[in-house]
C-alpha cells in the first residue's frame, strides 16, 4: 500500500491523518474544494486535487493507481442547504463509486461510535447508510468508530471561559473523546491488520462534570456548573425538531442525544483533556 487518496483533510481529524500518512512514507493525494483551506498542509501532500466531491464528474480519474481511500467527510453544522444525506452519505458514496471504478482495493471510513444503534438520528442514519454501501462492495473496508473528538468537547472550555458550564442531568454521563493525532495513529495501526469495524476512544474516561472542572481549573476560574434536567432537555429537543428546519435541528438533536448517554470505547492514545484545553485561546 503506497498511494493513498484522502478526503476530508480540512476537517479536525483529516489534517492529522494527512501528516501521519506522509510521515509514515505514503504518497498522499488530498482532495479539497479549496486550495486556500488546505494550504497549511502542503508540505505533507504529494498531489492536491481541487474538486467538489458532491459532483461525481469532478472525481473521475483522480484515484488512478491508488491503493486506499480514506474519508472523514461529514458535517456537524449544515451549511449551504446541504443535508446529512447530501454529505455524510452521498458525497462519500461518490468517493466509493469512483474507488470501485478505479480498482482501488481498500477504503477507510471514519464513522461514529454507536452509530448503528442511533439510526433514528439524521446524521447517524446518513453515516450508517454509507457504511452499508461500503460493506456491499468487495473493497477491504476499515470502519473506524471514534467516541468523539477533542474538538467536540471544546464547547465545555468555551462555556467555562464565559463563566458557567451547563451539563445534562446530573452531569455523570461519561465519554472518552480522542485527540485527532491519536486517532490518526490508531488508523495507521489498523491498516497493518485485517479489515473490520473498530471502536476507539481517548485514554481518559470523564464525566461532563469532570470535563467542566478541568476547563475551569485550566482557566483559573471558580467552578460554576448548572444542571439541565433530562426532561427539560427532551422537551427542548422536541420543540426544536418541531419548529425548525433539519439544517438547524440536526446538530441540536445529535448533541442532545450523545450527551445523554455514555459514549465510551476502547482506551487509546496519550493526549489528555487538560493538555488540550491548555492549548486553547
Amino acid at each position: 500500500m503506497k498511494r493513498i487518496v484522502i478526503a476530508g483533510g480540512t476537517g479536525y481529524f483529516g489534517g492529522y491523518m494527512i501528516k501521519k500518512l506522509k510521515e509514515a512514507g505514503f504518497e498522499v493525494v488530498a482532495i479539497s474544494r479549496s486550495k486556500k483551506r488546505i494550504a497549511h498542509l502542503k508540505l505533507y501532500i504529494d498531489e492536491l486535487v481541487i474538486a467538489d466531491i458532491s459532483n461525481p464528474r469532478e472525481l473521475q480519474g483522480i484515484m488512478k493507481d491508488a491503493d486506499l481511500v480514506v474519508s472523514s467527510v461529514g458535517i456537524t453544522k449544515q451549511k449551504d442547504g446541504m443535508t446529512y444525506m447530501d454529505v455524510d452519505y452521498q458525497c462519500n458514496k461518490n468517493l466509493l463509486n469512483e474507488a470501485v471504478n478505479s480498482g482501488v482495493k481498500a477504503f477507510m471510513y471514519i464513522a461514529a461510535l454507536n452509530g448503528e444503534h442511533l439510526r433514528d438520528l439524521k446524521i447517524m442514519d446518513a453515516k450508517e447508510r454509507f457504511v452499508d454501501a461500503l460493506l456491499s462492495t468487495k473493497l477491504k473496508a476499515y470502519i473506524i468508530r471514534p467516541s468523539g473528538f477533542f474538538s467536540d468537547i471544546n464547547e465545555f472550555y468555551k462555556m467555562a471561559k464565559k463563566g458557567r458550564v451547563y451539563v445534562l442531568g446530573h452531569g455523570q454521563f461519561k465519554a472518552n473523546p480522542i485527540h485527532g493525532s491519536d486517532l490518526a495513529d490508531f488508523c495507521l495501526e489498523k491498516l497493518k491488520g485485517a479489515p473490520g469495524s473498530y471502536e476507539v476512544g481517548g485514554p481518559e474516561i470523564l464525566t461532563q462534570i469532570e470535563l467542566a472542572e478541568i476547563a475551569f481549573d485550566v482557566l483559573g476560574k471558580p467552578v460554576k456548573i448548572s444542571k439541565i434536567p433530562l426532561v427539560m432537555a427532551c422537551v427542548i429537543e422536541k420543540l426544536v425538531v418541531l419548529m425548525t428546519k433539519q439544517t438547524f435541528y440536526g446538530p441540536v438533536e445529535f448533541f442532545l442525544t450523545v450527551l445523554t448517554r455514555d459514549m465510551v470505547a476502547q482506551k487509546y492514545g496519550k493526549h489528555t483533556v487538560r493538555r488540550f484545553f491548555s492549548t486553547q485561546k
